[in-house]
């Protein structure tokens, strides 16, 4: 008999396979104090353990094939990296060395403080790099209790597998790609987790947040993964598996197809030219950019710059990093958003103040570097600097009021004197931005307009902001909704400003490379669209195959929609011409 479970598919595409169950992940950590004079004993087991989890992940990323991208190896690099920064390192040894605790309980108390951190950020995207905080740690915590086997199986046995799993590491999800496993399902996680965005990059389907999977699931059962609806379905009948195994077929075709796109332009069939960006995160996420061939980047988040580390990062380091992207680009434009973290990051990289009431209504993004001058202008040095090697755009993140535009906007003034003054080379005409993500941006993006160069739509947090939820909370992630009525007329509202002041508008939010609602936002007048690497030459295919004089009307008609269930059957019209 079939069995269905369902979760968030994170990595479209279809699996079929055996089950390979992996045994809970969870650690017991026990807490006994230490003898005074055996403390430095206990310091050196933590800097043992520190010292071997490195010597593990570098033998992981040993093991990956050559020919694997730049931008897949940069999430073990991104944990390798975690475990040489000062906070992770030193933090437990003042622990083991102030309480007189065993080294696993100073380390779960210092990730216990890491995560708070992360947890009380409001933008959903960085809330999730808590992760990798618990996976590189988790590592250790693994060493220190002599438990070092963090996958439990073997190469030979993950062949054609799928994994079902508590949940993976971006270092553990990479090597069983390359050991044979074809897709994982793992029970928790969230959707915009370095594992999540892993597996689009690979190519693996995916879903998560199948609570006690491993309870139904018996290993060596007959699996099937739809990555796209997030549906495990196990021991399925033959009409079933004919279904899915012709479904897999004309995916095939189509991915053959989306190959073919990459050379050529993003333009609709009656002729209109659409500007496709990719967004980025790090330096070494600008391979998988040329590997589609993006127009240049529509989003630089610069945040990693300055996390997971105790003191922040200063002008040289950051004009460093941005001239990478700049040259690698080759004069293709790049958008660098200035430091988008909230109040429970403050300029020393540490914890200050009081902590937030509500972090989401809060204390960050431009708020926070408006306050924070000190950690505000050295980012604006470094990029009006970068811009002096190529085509840059600068945003500002998290508008909500005019008035902090206009201060933001003179202290770049201050900050282009300044540099002149130091006969530093920039582009005076650098072209300075705002995201609109909240309900008030969008409101008032016409005033917005008339003092900048181009607008960029933050679905992620506007549609959050609009709808009061958080998407990244499965108790009321079902009610994130794209279609919300509310939703598209800020949109529309926000595209009509720009058109209107003649400054272009783009959209940057997962929405942007979401195929379901590309037609929709062609209609709607859409031409920048920027979007994660992995989904742009699907959003080109379909652009390639409308016509956009067909996709106004069906638009607005959608616009007019009095509910989501009206504007998604709308819209499923569309979709299906």
């Amino acid at each position: 008999m079939s069995l269905a479970l369902h979760g968030i598919g994170v990595s479209r595409g279809i699996a079929i396979g055996k089950a390979c169950v992996l045994e809970p992940n969870r650690l017991e950590i026990p807490e006994s104090a230490i003898p005074p004079h055996l403390v430095e004993a206990e310091v050196a087991r933590f800097e043992t353990a520190l010292r071997l989890a490195h010597q593990q992940l570098s033998m992981i990323r040993e093991q990956i094939p050559a020919n694997t991208p730049a931008d897949i190896l940069a999430f073990i690099d991104t944990h390798l990296l975690m475990l040489r920064d000062s906070t992770l390192a030193t933090g437990p040894i003042h622990l083991i060395r102030t309480r007189q605790c065993n080294a696993e309980w100073a380390l779960k108390l210092q990730r216990d403080s890491l995560v708070a951190v992360f947890d009380e950020m409001d933008d959903a995207y960085l809330r999730m790099r808590k992760d990798d905080v618990d996976h590189v740690i988790s590592r250790i915590q693994r060493i220190l209790l002599a438990d070092n086997d963090t996958t439990k199986t073997t190469g030979p046995a993950l062949k054609g597998c799928i994994v079902f799993a508590d949940d993976l590491t971006p270092a553990d999800t990479v090597l069983m790609q390359h050991q044979g496993m074809i897709g994982f399902v793992t029970e928790y996680g969230g959707p915009l987790s370095h594992t999540a965005i892993l597996a689009r990059s690979l190519g693996l389907p995916a879903v998560i947040g199948v609570h006690r999977a491993r309870r139904y699931i018996r290993d060596q059962e007959l699996i099937v993964v739809d990555g796209e609806q997030g549906v495990v379905l196990a021991s399925p009948d033959q009409a079933t598996l004919a279904h899915y195994n012709r479904r897999q077929r004309e995916e095939r075709r189509y991915y053959a197809h989306l190959a073919k796109l990459r050379s050529e332009p993003a333009i609709t069939r009656d002729g209109q030219a659409i500007t496709l960006f990719a967004n980025i995160e790090l330096p070494e996420d600008i391979q998988a950019v040329k590997r589609v061939a993006a127009g240049g980047v529509g989003l630089y988040r610069t945040e990693f710059l300055y996390m997971n580390r105790a003191d922040t990062p200063g002008e040289e380091e950051q004009l460093d990093a941005y001239l990478r992207v700049v040259k690698a680009l080759k004069g293709k434009p790049i958008t660098i958003r200035t430091l988008d973290l909230g109040a429970d990051k403050q300029a020393d990289g540490g914890r200050q103040g009081r902590t937030a009431t509500n972090p989401a209504l809060g204390l960050r993004a431009i708020r926070l570097c408006l306050k924070e001058l000190d950690l505000f202008r050295p980012q604006l040095r470094a990029i009006l600097r970068a811009s002096a090697a190529g085509p840059v755009r600068l945003m500002l993140p998290m508008l909500s009021n005019v008035q902090e535009l206009l201060q933001a906007l003179h202290i770049i003034e201050e900050t282009k004197q300044e540099l002149r003054s130091q006969r530093l080379p920039f582009d005076p005409n650098m072209p300075v931005g705002g995201m609109i993500e909240t309900p008030a941006a969008a409101l008032s993006a016409h005033i917005f307009a008339r003092h900048l160069d181009f607008l960029s739509i933050g679905t992620n947090d506007l549609i959050q902001y609009t709808l009061a939820i958080d998407r990244i909370d499965d108790e009321v992630s079902y009610l994130y909704d794209p279609l919300h009525p509310a939703v598209l007329q800020l949109i529309r509202m926000t595209i009509k400003a720009g058109r209107r002041a003649g400054i272009p508008v783009s959209m940057c939010g997962e929405m942007a490379g979401d195929r379901r609602y590309t037609r929709l936002l062609l209609g709607m007048g859409l031409t920048e669209f920027s979007m994660h690497p992995s989904s742009l030459l699907e959003v080109k295919g379909i652009i390639n195959a409308s016509r956009l004089a067909e996709l106004v009307k069906p638009a607005q008609r959608i616009l007019r929609a009095p509910s989501s269930d009206k504007a998604a059957a709308l819209l499923e019209r569309i979709n299906r011409a």
